[in-house]
């Protein structure tokens, strides 16, 4: 099994209770209702639009982190999750600037600084046979928790039976050559802030695929600075792009939910 969430935002009342369990099960500091993923939030709900949208690791089937990493301190698992080593981690942050979602977190005030994402309770559950604390206390099914290939055959059974509740897209089917954390919605994705311009092939397959023109001379360290220089700097204009795009849009009118924790 190849473990995966369905998040269907048409289902998210913004509870919080997902978060909750997230800071709970992860030893993480009670924030509230926070609207950005950081060191401290691994799991957020923010409103865009009048929509809950929940958001954390999209855990790519052929994740860019991974790739970016010089001394493998994140691994991709058998199971699904990506997992991160902190002993092996040298503090370079390539993997926040390959990661096309923008996931990674850094603890930039710590002594002794760490690389923060969701690992969707792969130690404390998943390992156990059980499932991620933030679905299992989802009171609507705005998350489910199973086999991504079940939960891709439930997505479009959903827009099947309800075309006029769902656009015809699962965000996470094909994104970045496909993740783990899928979405379903009743509003354009790139309207509800999803990053519109990822690639449908896997990262690691694009830099590799660029790198096999330069000549065979080239040694091995330079083709793996060059790989992690390709994969950052995409990265770098993509940021730049969604920044553009988020002025233009007016983020102003996002808001945390009022009233109540935010959550799935």
């Amino acid at each position: 099994m190849s473990a995966a969430i369905l998040t269907d935002l048409t289902k998210c009342i913004g509870c919080g209770a997902c978060v909750m369990a997230c800071e709970q099960i992860n030893g993480l500091p009670a924030n509230g209702h926070p609207t950005k993923l950081s060191d401290t939030a691994w799991t957020i709900v923010r409103q865009h639009r009048g929509v809950n949208i929940r958001q954390q690791c999209m855990h790519c089937l052929d994740p860019a982190c991974v790739s970016a990493c010089p001394v493998k301190a994140l691994q991709k698992t058998p199971e699904g999750p990506v997992i991160y080593e902190e002993s092996r981690c040298i503090g370079c942050r390539y993997c926040m600037l390959a990661c096309p979602f923008g996931i990674p977190t850094y603890e930039w005030g710590e002594a002794h600084p760490k690389v923060q994402k969701c690992i969707l309770c792969f130690e404390k559950r998943l390992r156990e046979g059980g499932e991620p604390a933030c679905t299992s206390v989802c009171p609507t099914g705005a998350t489910t928790f199973g086999d991504r290939d079940a939960l891709v055959a439930e997505a479009h059974r959903r827009i099947a039976t309800a075309p006029d509740r769902y656009v015809d897209h699962i965000y996470g089917l094909e994104e970045a050559g496909g993740t783990s954390v899928l979405y379903l919605s009743a509003v354009p994705f790139a309207e509800l802030g999803f990053p519109a311009d990822v690639d449908s092939e896997p990262y690691p397959k694009l830099t590799w695929d660029i790198l096999s023109e330069i000549p065979n001379v080239v040694g091995v360290g330079g083709v793996a600075l060059a790989g992690i220089y390709w994969v950052i700097n995409r990265r770098i204009t993509m940021e730049r792009t969604r920044g553009a795009e988020s002025v233009e849009d007016g983020m102003a009118d996002e808001a945390p939910v009022a009233g109540g924790e935010n959550g799935s």
